[in-house]
């Protein structure tokens, strides 16, 4: 489901010295701490996840870039197995079997599989959360009473385990743009993380997410003319921790509107580069620019959310996984993502920034009118914004409609 925190009001300015007013920020330390952790994930080292109790922590490691010397730093402090962990759509083809609630944790965020030993090397855990290697395995379950259902691994937490980290395990593995499919082992009460492992706290990376919006910033600006839209100029916004940075690009002077046009656009690589088929991000792109100009002010977000929010890799692996018969969001899901995975917080941060509080939304997607009210801007109203099927993307057009409820009528 695409994220929309509750309704929120412009914070104001904590005094100097004091913490940020905001209940949903972070101080730009703990922010910088929770990237330096998912960066850490992609370069294939441990890190280490601890809960409010003092004593509980959590060793994990994304089994997408778990090579040798990552695993070996993994394994050395651990006293018991580690158990991979998988989002509910991905563990159950990885089983062959529907996945029963595991005792003590939220179904619908983490599974976890015991391994044996063998596979714990890089090239069987990459087949693992990875479907696109994993020709054996359906990328979603199969029934019951199929001939060739058949038990898998055992599933379920291992005694002691704190399932109530598993859920920020995923989610740091996701912030890192990786598959979510994370190796975990619990700490012994009394070891400490290893040296040179990151510690922060499970908390802080469920809260990265609106704390980085929260924290985004107008960095610099230039007058950029366009094309179609020749007085245009280009902002750049930046989180506190430097993290991915989200661009608005104004048309004409839209703040004189009473409700300025807006569209939030998701950065395609595939579609507004390269102009490819398979979506109609250009032809939007393009378009909304244009239809801006022509009515004399607009704003359009280009927001770093490629592939609604997986990532440029996980959006190739679910062109992959279209390519054998999934749709869209049954793609995004058996990669173990969630079909929409975006930020709406972002785009309201950045609007606020820009003197913007009342929209005219141009877009097809009800979820971003939602997202976007809840979060504190005023809609006043939904311009269409739908481009014909060019014989390639029909499929993708029909499962936005029927699927996701793009209203392209």
């Amino acid at each position: 489901m695409t994220f929309s925190p509750f309704p929120r009001k412009q914070a104001a300015a904590p005094p100097a010295g004091e913490g940020p007013a905001d209940p949903r920020a972070l101080p730009a330390a703990r922010l910088r701490a929770v990237h330096r952790a998912a960066t850490d994930l992609r370069r294939g080292i441990p890190v280490c996840l601890t809960g409010d109790e003092a004593g509980v922590a959590l060793l994990v490691l994304a089994a997408e870039t778990a090579h040798p010397p990552g695993l070996v730093e993994f394994l050395r402090p651990i006293a018991s197995p580690p158990v991979l962990l998988l989002a509910p759509v991905r563990a159950a083809a990885v089983l062959r079997r529907p996945v029963a609630a595991p005792a003590g944790a939220d179904p619908t965020e983490a599974v976890a599989i015991a391994l044996p030993p063998a596979l714990l090397a890089p090239e069987p855990l990459a087949r693992l959360a990875d479907p696109t290697l994993d020709q054996d395995l359906p990328v979603a379950p199969e029934p019951a009473d199929s001939p060739a259902f058949a038990p898998g691994f055992p599933a379920g937490f291992p005694a002691g385990f704190p399932p109530g980290l598993a859920p920020a395990a995923l989610a740091l593995a996701k912030l890192a743009r990786l598959l979510p499919a994370v190796l975990a082992a619990k700490l012994p009460a009394d070891a400490a993380a290893p040296p040179g492992v990151l510690s922060v706290p499970a908390a802080d990376v469920l809260a990265y997410r609106p704390a980085a919006a929260l924290s985004l910033r107008r960095l610099t600006e230039a007058q950029v003319p366009l094309s179609a839209a020749p007085d245009a100029r280009i902002v750049i916004f930046r989180p506190a921790d430097g993290g991915s940075e989200h661009l608005a690009i104004l048309v004409g002077n839209p703040t004189a509107e009473a409700a300025p046009l807006v569209r939030l656009h998701s950065e395609c690589f595939t579609g507004d580069l390269l102009d490819s088929l398979r979506c109609d991000c250009g032809a939007q792109l393009r378009g909304a620019i244009a239809r801006m100009a022509e009515a004399g002010a607009g704003v359009l977000l280009y927001l770093a959310q490629e592939g609604r929010g997986i990532g440029l890799a996980s959006k190739l692996r679910a062109y992959t996984l279209q390519d054998r018969g999934l749709d869209t969001l049954d793609a995004n899901r058996a990669l173990g993502w969630e079909a929409d995975e975006r930020n709406f917080l972002l785009a309201a941060t950045m609007l606020e920034s820009l003197g913007i509080s009342r929209v005219r939304l141009l877009t097809n997607n009800p979820d971003k009118l939602s997202g976007l009210a809840a979060c504190g801007i005023e809609i006043a109203g939904r311009e269409p914004h739908a481009f014909a099927p060019n014989g390639i993307n029909d499929e993708y057009l029909a499962t936005k409609a029927r699927r996701f409820g793009h209203l392209l009528d």
